[in-house]
């Protein structure tokens, strides 16, 4: 079955291009070119991606997605034609999987969807590599869920990526660099920042009490590590 894109933008152009391109590569598509009906077509129907342009009118597009992570971990590249780092990291903080600026590349916004769809479907493992338990916290690798306590943890794809990638090498101290590299899987455009928006948002969802870690700490000047260490 083909994947459904939502793409949401408020120049025609833009869509038309994007639509036929992405067609081109066998997925299905739909458009809006308002916040307020990318949310109604969200809610009416059933989508594997978003692509998301911050600039919208009647909702932006932090606001849309804000809404729709209240509901679904639907995977989210935001789309802005603003340069600042901080419409970047606002996109992230509300629960965006990735960002492109425009203009932006049309090869490589297929590689970046291919990248997130390739994660999202990944083989199952084998069944004694599917589920890793750590303390009072189960990741189950194939389904990509969490909980902790015996209760869902809902995370974004790139923080279940950066949790896994943490948990499958407990005690090895990764840098900001390495993690863009490692987890983002392309040329990354963006800068460190956006590593340390994802590691906090990591552990407001993971930790107890983010001042006294129990999993992912910090090692100053070089990255952050996990530990299963009491």
């Amino acid at each position: 079955m083909a994947k459904r894109i939502l793409l949401v933008d408020d120049e025609p152009l833009i869509l038309k291009g994007l639509k036929y391109t992405l067609e081109q590569e066998g997925y299905e598509t739909d458009s809006a070119l308002d916040g307020e009906e990318a949310l109604a077509k969200f809610f009416a129907g059933s989508y594997d991606m978003i692509l998301l342009d911050v600039m919208l009118p009647k909702l932006d597009g932090i606001s849309v997605c804000q809404r729709i992570r209240e509901h679904s971990n639907v995977p989210i590249i935001m789309l802005t034609a603003k340069g600042e780092d901080m419409d970047k990291i606002l996109g992230l903080e509300y629960g965006a999987d990735d960002y492109m600026t425009k203009p932006y590349n049309i090869l490589e916004v297929k590689a970046r969807i291919k990248t997130i769809f390739r994660r999202v479907n990944a083989a199952a493992a084998p069944e004694d590599q599917k589920i890793i338990r750590v303390r009072d916290m189960q990741v189950n690798l194939v389904k990509r869920t969490v909980t902790l306590d015996g209760k869902d943890v809902k995370l974004t794809a790139k923080e279940f990526d950066l949790l896994q990638l943490f948990i499958q090498n407990r005690g090895k101290v990764f840098s900001r660099e390495a993690m863009l590299e490692t987890v983002w899987k392309y040329d990354y455009t963006g800068d460190a920042r956006t590593v340390d928006v994802h590691i906090r948002r990591l552990r407001e969802k993971i930790e107890r009490d983010t001042s006294k870690p129990e999993y992912i700490f910090t090692k100053w000047g070089v990255g952050y590590y996990f530990t299963d260490k009491d």
